[in-house]
């Protein structure tokens, strides 16, 4: 039995490694780059320990960002991208056994008018950008 949980979690994982993210496009790098500017990155942190769901913004299928006052979080999936996530009725579902998001996490990405999963990624480091003061 515990051969077979760990053959599915491989298979699981496998899904997520479809090789480096595509280029990202213009619109994705603009939408982004609005969100970091002015902000300067700090060392990655492997948690993100209070989130609001509501304050995900997705860039496109390999990153996403977590607003949470004046800091952005961004998170580059591990080992490539999380598929039709930046599709207009996709959702990325996430379940922590604790408080908070952190490195190695495995989130869904569920087709909301079916009500199913249609895939899976590894969340990645947190690198939070803030406004330095001046």
């Amino acid at each position: 039995m515990r051969s077979m949980s760990l053959l599915l979690l491989t298979a699981a994982l496998g899904a997520c490694v479809g090789g480096p993210p595509p280029d990202r496009t213009a619109k994705a790098q603009a939408n982004l780059d609005r969100l970091l500017a002015g902000k300067v990155a700090a060392q990655p942190i492997s948690c993100l320990p209070h989130y609001n769901a509501r304050d995900m913004i997705v860039i496109d299928d390999g990153t996403v960002v977590f607003k949470n006052g004046r800091t952005v979080y961004r998170n580059d999936f591990q080992g490539g991208t999380c598929s039709n996530l930046s599709r207009g009725n996709y959702a990325l579902v996430t379940k922590t056994p604790g408080s908070g998001l952190c490195r190695g996490d495995i989130a869904d990405v569920r087709d909301l008018s079916a009500g199913m999963s249609v895939g899976s990624c590894v969340l990645g480091d947190f690198v939070p950008y803030t406004t330095p003061r001046g």
